[in-house]
């Protein structure tokens, strides 16, 4: 059981057919494991939404970009669900993928080796985990 209904995974078959030229020549790059190791799928349903591309692992979203996305409130709703989620969310123009594919490669690559700000925090000493005051006396 996915969580998802049929129709989101119908949509989602749909557009793993009919990827854009931008979108197919961005997954020849991210498919296999390529970059980094790090597994990525294509047209991934995530909560209400269908992203381009999704590492789930290492909570990364990739999204190829058309003119239809300039200045798109619905993306800047998109990503602040996504955000609001633990993800981070790299957009890149399709223009930009067509164009400079290893330079997109290389922003997805570093974005995948730099710690994911989530996570980068260092966490607080949990009392309850017999962590942080160890009751031990310092002479």
């Amino acid at each position: 059981m996915t969580g998802y209904s049929k129709e989101t995974l119908a949509r989602a078959q749909r557009l793993r057919r009919e990827l854009t030229n931008a979108e197919r020549k961005l997954w020849s790059v991210l498919r296999n494991r390529q970059l980094g190791g790090a597994k990525f799928r294509r047209q991934q349903p995530i909560g209400p939404f269908i992203v381009d591309f999704a590492c789930l692992e290492l909570r990364l979203i990739v999204e190829a970009d058309g003119g239809q996305h300039a200045e798109s409130v619905r993306d800047i709703r998109r990503t602040a669900f996504f955000k609001s989620k633990g993800y981070r969310v790299l957009r890149f123009w399709n223009n930009e993928i067509l164009g400079n594919l290893d330079g997109v490669a290389e922003a997805i690559t570093a974005a995948l080796t730099s710690p994911h700000p989530a996570q980068a925090l260092p966490e607080s000493p949990s009392p309850s985990r017999g962590e942080g005051f160890s009751g031990a006396t310092h002479a």
